[in-house]
């Protein structure tokens, strides 16, 4: 992943760039009105990811807590054998909008600050620099980044 950075006027940085094509996905979800947050990290997405993903989600709000959960139109996110816990609801949003969504933020910082401009060596290594990222981040920072004033009705 190819990132921007910071130099002089006129210069032409160099920047590491990996041309292996290995990589692993994180499922995210972020509450933005308190920064706290799950993450699965997988070697692929499907529905049985998802639903692990959503499983996990609903366990740590506890059935008290409902879960609104906004979400791309992706195949694993509408997926018919998709198992909504009955504490979710699943907020679909319109196709081609990731202005919308909260989460597109979060990836985009973690690109910048963390996952780009690099050569990993093995796969190992991009699940622990994926897991070591999404653990670096506060819940100060994921509410700043993931604050979007139509959920929340204001922004930070």
């Amino acid at each position: 992943m190819l990132a921007n950075v910071w130099a002089d006027k006129g210069s032409r940085p160099t920047a590491i760039k990996q041309t292996e094509y290995k990589w692993v996905y994180i499922l995210g979800a972020v509450n933005p009105t308190n920064g706290k947050s799950s993450a699965l990290i997988s070697p692929t997405v499907n529905t049985d990811y998802m639903n692990h993903h959503l499983r996990f989600i609903s366990e740590e709000a506890g059935r008290d807590v409902h879960v609104v959960l906004v979400l791309d139109q992706a195949g694993w996110h509408i997926a018919k054998d998709l198992q909504v816990p009955s504490n979710i609801t699943l907020f679909h949003l319109p196709p081609y909008s990731p202005e919308l969504n909260p989460i597109e933020r979060l990836w985009a910082y973690m690109k910048r600050h963390y996952l780009s401009n690099r050569v990993y060596e093995n796969y190992d290594e991009i699940f622990n620099v994926a897991k070591w990222a999404w653990n670096k981040i506060s819940p100060d920072r994921f509410r700043s980044i993931c604050n979007i004033g139509w959920i929340t009705g204001h922004e930070y």
